[in-house]
């Protein structure tokens, strides 16, 4: 197959993509409105932060559990019941604002368990992607499922910032729908080649082998390492419901196309990729992309401007999309099949922490600090990771072409 496009023609990667699609849509509209409705409750950039810490803190927790249940069952269904049980939680968001409660403890307690729900459901749902299609064409497959999910993301803020105006509760209501719908894809879908699953009984040995093979793979642990370190610090994107209100001074719908900006230059980027796939230097491209992610930080934390602030979270995701199909492809193309999901949960806290745990630190910063130099200050931090990374890990500069990784052997 020629480009990213033409694997859709594959009927299990078009039923993938149709369920991320919905899921990932209600996903972004439901924390886009959560953020803004904890904000707008008590005008504290640290109880964003909260909200951060809750959604992260199950990931952490479950590593051991979520990655052993991910190679253990069909990875359909672990998959399936766990995009329902985020709509139980939006419907649990729903209750509180119809109720016009102000208790964000109640808030706090739903994002944990929206958190426990994509704790178990990630290992799974990323541990499918090599088992679409054939294995030549799986970086395409990541580039759907990324541009999938970066589109999604910019559908998802809008709607959010067009129905919080209206209400959040309908904003929830909309988010329920999305989880439940893409539930029935994924259950249904078919495998080109079956999974190896586990089969002996738990045991600790097993459910370690996820971290076990991190710590021994340089590879694996340099590539999730710079993402927790880049985005953990580069974590601007939780603050943009206090930048628009404290910095910029802009509404709710102008709030909502903020929020929608990363997503816009990630499916841009994503759209060029899947036609004019990455062939190689796939290592030091990965390592300016942090670096860039980390300039377009220093920018959205100093300007004033929307349009420029708009413009600088653009090419932030820009970056950030390039080196998510790196990172993307990487992982699963040197994990050995009967280890994805315990590696893929590994992964998680690492994504997690660098996102949910980043979303705290940038609050905790914003309090500490103002909001210009907590954000400015991470890009900074962000920019001199990457550099760090090309010196620390040399493995990740010097992969060339996604053909030359091969699953690392047992040591």
């Amino acid at each position: 197959m020629s480009g990213s496009m033409e694997v859709l023609r594959v009927p299990a990667v078009r039923s993938y993509v149709v369920s991320v699609a919905f899921a990932a849509v209600g996903q972004n509209l439901m924390v886009t409105v959560l953020f803004k409705q904890v904000f707008d409750i008590t005008g504290d950039e640290l109880d964003i932060g909260f909200i951060g810490l809750a959604q992260f803190l199950p990931a952490l927790l479950l590593v051991l559990v979520s990655g052993w249940v991910a190679d253990r069952f069909d990875r359909r269904i672990v998959t399936g019941t766990f995009l329902v049980a985020r709509g139980v939680c939006a419907v649990g968001l729903i209750a509180f604002s119809a109720a016009g409660s102000t208790a964000v403890w109640q808030l706090f307690a739903l994002a944990a368990a929206l958190g426990t729900a994509d704790a178990l459901l990630a290992p799974a749902r990323r541990s499918m992607g090599p088992y679409l299609t054939q294995t030549i064409d799986f970086p395409k497959v990541v580039v759907l499922f990324t541009g999938t999910f970066v589109t999604a993301s910019i559908v998802g803020p809008i709607l959010g910032g067009f129905l919080y105006s209206v209400g959040p509760a309908w904003a929830y209501g909309v988010a329920a729908a999305c989880q439940l719908a893409a539930a029935v894809p994924m259950i249904g879908l078919r495998f080109h080649r079956e999974p190896t699953r586990l089969t002996e009984r738990p045991t600790w040995t097993s459910a370690v082998e996820g971290l076990r093979f991190v710590r021994r793979t340089p590879v694996v642990l340099g590539v999730i390492s710079l993402d927790l370190f880049a985005v953990l610090f580069g974590g601007a994107i939780a603050l943009i419901p206090a930048v628009a209100s404290e910095r910029l001074g802009v509404g709710d719908i102008a709030y909502g196309w903020l929020r929608a900006a990363p997503g816009i230059g990630a499916a841009g980027m994503a759209i060029w990729l899947a036609f004019h796939p990455m062939r190689r230097r796939i290592g030091p491209t990965l390592l300016w992309m942090i670096a860039v992610f980390g300039a377009g930080h220093v920018v959205f934390g100093l300007t004033r401007s929307f349009a420029v602030a708009f413009v600088a979270l653009v090419v932030v995701a820009a970056a950030d999309m390039v080196s998510m199909n790196i990172r993307g492809a990487i992982v699963p193309l040197v994990t050995p099949d009967d280890q994805l999901g315990r590696v893929n949960a590994v992964e998680g806290v690492f994504i997690g922490a660098s996102n949910e745990l980043g979303a705290f630190e940038s609050g905790v910063a914003a309090r500490a600090l103002g909001l210009p130099w907590a954000i400015a200050g991470g890009g900074v931090i962000t920019m001199m990771i990457a550099a760090s990374f090309a010196v620390v890990f040399p493995s990740i500069r010097k992969i060339d072409k996604f053909e030359d990784l091969e699953p690392a052997q047992p040591s």
